[in-house]
């Protein structure tokens, strides 16, 4: 029998993010990264890199929305 994995995405919205990197800690696929742009309030957002360095990718666990105290980031998952 094999183990059947959702796919998920996640966005984040940069002009709600404040850079607070919760969501960073909280990825357990490490999907989940830094960006080099400010945004209008002068914050570096948090952004979804789409796969890890190690190849690792969304499962959509929805950890990172649950942390995110600016309601920021929305998780979508495939079956």
């Amino acid at each position: 029998m094999t183990e059947k994995t959702s796919k998920g995405k996640i966005v984040i919205n940069p002009e709600l993010c404040k850079g607070c990197y919760l969501c960073i800690s909280a990825c357990l696929n490490q999907v989940i990264g830094t960006s080099g742009t400010l945004n209008q309030k002068g914050y570096y957002p948090a952004e979804f890199l789409g796969q890890s360095p190690e190849g690792k990718t969304c499962h959509a666990c929805s950890r990172c929305g649950i942390i995110c105290p600016d309601l920021a980031i929305e998780v979508f998952r495939e079956e």
